[in-house]
This record gives C-alpha cells, structure tokens and sequence, in this order.
C-alpha cells in the first residue's frame, strides 16, 4: 500500500511535463464545467419557483438529485474498473451534464416538472463521470504529487464556480427591470457557451491525452486486491463525518436573506466569494499535503469547523463574511486532499471502485447531514451549530488514525 504522503515517480521531465499540462487541461474543462452548473446553481431555487414548483418539490428534488449525483458513484467506479473505459465514462457523463443546463431555457413557465427532470439528467451524468475523471486525475499526479495535482484542478475549478455567477449577475443586472422569469431562460442559454466550450475541450484532451495510464509508473510488486483494510474505512468514517457537519450552501444564503444580512442582489457574489477562496485553499493545502500526507486533513477541518458558529451565532455582516470565508477554506482543502487521500491509500487498479466508494459515502452523508440542519433551522440554532461543530471536530481523530494505519501498513 502506498505511503499516507503522496509518492512522485522517479524524475523524468518530459513525462512530468506531459502530466501537469493534462492536468491543467483537464482544470480547464472543470472550470468550463463549473461555469456552466455552479452559475445555474444561484438561480436555480428562484427559477423552480417561478416554473411553479413549490418549496416541498424544491427540497424534494433538489435532494433527490444529491442522492442520485453520488449514490450511483459507487456503481459507476466499480463499472468503470472492470471495463477500463476511463474517457468514454468521462465524456458520456459530461455530456449529460452539458445538455441539461442550456436545456433549462426552453422551460415554460408552469414547466417546473421539466426543469425537475432536467436537473436530475444533470446530476445522473455527474454521477457517470467523476469516479473515472479522477481515476485519469490519479494517474497525472503520480509525476506532480497527489496534493498538488489535485488542488491545481479544484482551484481551475472553482474559479469556474466564481466566474458562473458573477457572469449571471452582471447579465441580471444588464437586464434589470425586465421579466425575471425570461431574464432566467436567456441566462441557462448564455450558459451554453462553458457547455459546449467544456466538451470541445474535453475531445481535445482525449485526443491528445489517449492513455493516462500510462502516466502512472508500474507498482514494483504484485498488489493485492483492494478490500476495505482499516486505513481506508477510518478514512471513510471520518469523511462521512465531516460531511454530515458540512451544510449547503443554499441554508447560507437563505439566512443571510432572512436576516437581510447583504443586499439580495448580491447573494450571488456572496457565493462566488466562497468559491474564490475555496479556489485558492484548494492550492496551499494541496501542496501541504505533499509535504506532510494525510495528516493535514486534521489541521483543515480544524481550521473551518467554527463556521456555523459566526454565520449563524452573530447576527453581524463581519461574522459572515468569516464564517463564509472559513466555510471556503475548509470546502477547499477537503475537495482537493481527500481525492489526493484515496489516490494515495487505494490501488491503481481498482482506483474508480476507491473514488466511488468515498464519494458515495460522502453525498450519502452530506444529504442526511444537510437535511437534519435544515429542520435544526427551523427549530434550534444553537443545536445547528453544535451538530455541524461536533461532526466535524469528531472526524479529526479519524483522519489522524487513518493516516497513521496507512504509515503503519507500509512500515
């Protein structure tokens, strides 16, 4: 089993080069992408709404959508281990995910059980694609460090999740005064452009990127088949922890909203805020990780376990402002060190099964988790805090341990 510190092939320029331009290329795509659904995804309560679905369809979709965008994770990493077919999962999820949000233009208004069905589409081929996109992530970042590799892609993508609702506020705010309704349409139609902009450059990478596999260095020994050893379910149980404290962040803007804690316009920006530093995050704990292993999972979640307590505990605009900074840091570290984590603990071969498994477990988690906060809300916000605070200073142990056992393994 490899080392909890992600391991570097032997040094070899031309393929290390080879390697970090796929992986920013691959970043690109992401950030295409992530314009495309995270700028959908800050209009798309207010949209549903005016379609004419009510709140109970809202929550009832929108959270059948999560479960599916992850529970079928783990049949499509399985799936894509035994087949072997990295880029064909990868393109067939991606298209899916493309489609479905420029589609959300040609909804009429009352066709809220359309725009439901298209949302679902979109999370079905997210589902399809993540465990075989980051199993081609894994093999690049062999030759750059795990850390590194991936934080270089979640930062590419996160300025993608900045720059879809910046692009959709400026276009709001070009179209003020107009019907807010048609306003919506013209922004999933703009959104097209990142949509098709996403699979051309996807077709490009495939072609000029066939095998990644091959970035990837043979294990010097025959490795056993994976099985769920204690490293990787002390992993598994503190992502599922961390998960369950970590809210959306629709519950964010909806208490900002309540509290009129920034001007409604700007809710929006309060979100791309987020992703910026998510962004950013993402590339100093990634490089953290390389340096220090699994370990800086622990020092992550610590840093942004308070969150709830300023957004939810001050009724102040500074306390937001750092609870949702704090919120950024600690979705950062975790997007791109827990992929980082599965690269280094499971094998290459059965690397999508790993990535399936993990991300899974972690939408299982995060579904129910938001859920319970959401009714915690509603009826006690002290309890909200001391959940969301508890779950995910409970998990630090874990990442300690689990990182530990892994060290242990190798010794």
């Amino acid at each position: 089993m490899a080392d909890s510190k992600s391991t570097i092939a032997p040094p070899d320029k031309k393929l290390r080069h080879s390697a970090f331009a796929f992986i920013v290329l691959m970043g690109f795509v992401s950030m295409a992408s992530d314009m495309t659904h995270e700028g959908a995804s800050s209009i798309m309560g207010a949209f549903l709404s005016m379609a004419g679905a009510s709140a109970a369809a809202i929550g009832f979709v929108s959270g059948l959508g999560e479960f599916i965008g992850y529970s079928l994770r783990i049949v499509s990493g399985i799936f894509t281990d035994k087949t072997r077919k990295y880029w064909p999962m990868t393109i067939i999820g991606y298209v899916f995910d493309c489609i479905a949000i420029p589609a959300l233009a040609l909804v009429p208004e009352g066709g809220w059980v359309l725009a439901c069905f298209l949302i679902v589409l979109q999370r079905t081929g997210k589902a399809i694609k993540k465990p075989a996109k980051d199993t081609l992530l894994s093999f690049a970042v062999s030759q750059t460090g795990a850390g590194t590799g991936f934080a270089i892609q979640e930062m590419l993508d996160q300025i993608g999740a900045f720059l879809g609702p910046v692009m959709l506020f400026i276009v709001t705010l070009i179209r003020n005064g107009d019907d807010l309704f048609s306003t919506y349409q013209l922004c999933f139609a703009i959104l097209g452009i990142p949509a098709v902009v996403t699979v051309l450059l996807l077709l490009i990478a495939k072609k000029k990127y066939p095998n990644p596999e091959k970035f990837e260095p043979p294990a010097k020994e025959i490795q056993p088949e994976f099985k769920m050893n204690h490293s990787f379910m002390f992993f598994i149980a503190a992502t599922c922890l961390f998960a369950a404290g970590y809210l959306d962040f629709p519950i964010i803007t909806m208490h900002a909203q309540k509290n009129a804690l920034v001007p409604d316009e700007t809710l929006s920006l309060l979100y791309a805020g987020a992703m910026l530093i998510d962004a950013f995050s993402a590339l100093l704990f990634g490089k953290l990780f390389d340096r220090f292993g699994t370990r800086i999972l622990a020092v992550s979640t610590l840093a942004a376990a308070p969150f709830a307590i300023f957004i939810f505990g001050f009724d102040a605009r500074w306390a937001l402002f750092l609870g949702v900074g704090l919120w950024g840091i600690g979705m950062g570290a975790q997007e791109s060190i827990l992929k980082a984590a599965v690269t280094s603990i499971v094998p290459k071969k059965n690397r999508s099964s790993g990535f399936g498994i993990f991300q899974t477990a972690f939408g299982a988690f995060w579904f129910a988790g938001s859920a319970l906060m959401g009714i915690l809300y509603d009826n006690s916000l002290p309890g909200l805090i001391v959940f969301s605070t508890a779950m995910q200073l409970a998990s630090i142990p874990l990442f300690l341990l689990s990182s530990r056992k892994t060290v242990k393994a190798e010794a």
